[in-house]
């Protein structure tokens, strides 16, 4: 069956976010006045499994071995059908 994952991967609290910190300063600049940003990376992978626990412990490897460093990184896993 095939599965839509929405993987999020966000910085850790406390963990400096340059990118964040120069889109408030442009956005500052605009006009917007914003009270927090932070940036966050998002992947949507479509996979073929058996069921979705299999999406999911899938989704919860590529995080493991690729996609997030967990020293600096969250991230989330969606089902989305």
């Amino acid at each position: 069956m095939r599965y839509t994952l929405k993987i999020t991967i966000t910085l850790k609290p406390g963990i400096l976010d340059p990118e964040a910190h120069a889109i408030r300063h442009a956005l500052t600049n605009l006009g917007f006045r914003t009270e927090d940003l932070k940036t966050a990376r998002i992947f949507l992978i479509t996979l073929d499994t058996p069921d979705e626990g299999e999406a999911r412990a899938q989704a919860e490897k590529m995080c493991e071995r690729l996609l997030a460093n967990p020293v600096i990184h969250d991230h989330t896993v969606e089902v989305m059908g």
